[in-house]
């Protein structure tokens, strides 16, 4: 089994180290684990933040598990040599289109979350997002109108083979939960989600096992603050998908908890490739300073051990250590403790 590990910027550093000593506890045969630079951290070694080698050490994974990008200092490089771009150029490198985000809702943090905390019990649901295609890499321009007004337009669309694969991945994670898959979009308004919403129909037919329902996107950001826990499985597009994906783990407390997965259509021996990270980002302002959670990062290892190693007593057995070490009062600074960064870690090998 070879796992990449890419730490990046600000506090990926830190969490992977954590993330890591889990990893070793674990104690797996035959494990080889790659490092390499990306984000802000290779582009002062090597002169760009996604390096060939690092690249190469990727397609060598049967998973990638990733830090964190992003560096003020490199704010003013030209937007190809800024450290976000090892993260997207990783993705379309690699063929990762499924966006996989679970929110949880874990004992004893009920009353972190924006929500009631009655209703805040109920959150466990799983988005599945596109990553893609839609109005992000449609074309797209400023230009001047004859009249001398600008005008800006992006160009929205999905052919009927990027809507069916992220169908499939999602029809596949509801018969694997709890067998319910909410199709979101905005069918009533854009012919993209009218296709959208045909496509998913027709890939049901070989899911009959799965319920299918639909919503509209406007009704399904109302409904994620007024009734969560009536989700199972949510599939949509990048653009919906990216705004309730984060509209979703606020409604369970803290970004710091948040796991994520990008997944393609490459099998290896063992799973599905994947890239798995902590959606916080590198939180410039902490790093170094050993208070980070690196929670979301020894989460997302677990999502790699499921998915992409398929080991999922391993992966369970990290979540269980994880969930316990929150109810037993183990929190940072994001929660409202006091717990720093190796604190934590700590917490987690312990009930491991």
């Amino acid at each position: 089994m070879k796992i990449a590990c890419f730490a990046g910027d600000g506090i990926g550093p830190e969490i992977m180290a954590e993330a890591r000593r889990v990893l070793a506890a674990l104690d797996l045969p035959g494990l080889v684990v790659f490092e390499g630079d990306v984000g802000g951290a290779a582009y002062r070694r090597h002169g760009h933040p996604l390096p060939e080698e690092t690249l190469d050490m990727a397609r060598a994974a049967d998973g990638v598990l990733f830090g964190a990008v992003g560096d003020p200092a490199c704010d003013a490089l030209e937007r190809h040599l800024r450290p976000e771009q090892a993260i997207l150029g990783l993705r379309s490198a690699l063929g990762l289109f499924a966006n996989l985000r679970p929110a949880t809702m874990f004992a004893g943090l009920e009353s972190m979350s924006a929500l009631r905390p009655e209703i805040a019990a109920e959150i466990d649901l799983l988005i599945v997002r596109e990553l893609n295609g839609d109005v992000y890499f449609g074309e797209k321009a400023m230009r001047t109108l004859d009249d001398g007004r600008r005008q800006g337009f992006d160009f929205m669309s999905y052919a009927e083979d990027e809507v069916r694969r992220i169908a499939h991945v999602a029809f596949r994670a509801a018969r694997g939960r709890n067998g319910r898959l909410c199709s979101v979009d905005k069918a009533n308004v854009l012919e993209t989600s009218q296709l959208w919403r045909d496509v998913v129909i027709e890939t049901h037919a070989e899911y009959p096992d799965v319920e299918l329902s639909h919503m509209y996107v406007d009704n399904a950001a109302m409904q994620l603050v007024k009734n969560p826990g009536q989700f199972d499985v949510v599939v949509t597009g990048n653009l919906f998908g990216d705004i309730l994906s984060d509209q979703a783990s606020m409604c369970v407390g803290s970004i710091g908890l948040l796991a994520s997965a990008a997944l393609g259509e490459r099998q290896t021996q063992f799973g599905t490739f994947g890239l798995y990270e902590p959606i916080h980002g590198s939180a410039p302002d902490i790093a170094g300073q050993g208070e980070a959670n690196p929670m979301a990062m020894i989460l997302s290892l677990a999502m790699l051990l499921r998915h992409s190693l398929g080991r999922e007593e391993d992966a369970a057995r990290v979540e269980r250590a994880v969930s316990q070490a929150l109810a037993d009062g183990v929190r940072g600074g994001d929660l409202g403790g006091t717990a720093g960064t190796r604190e934590i870690g700590d917490a987690v090998l312990a009930r491991l």
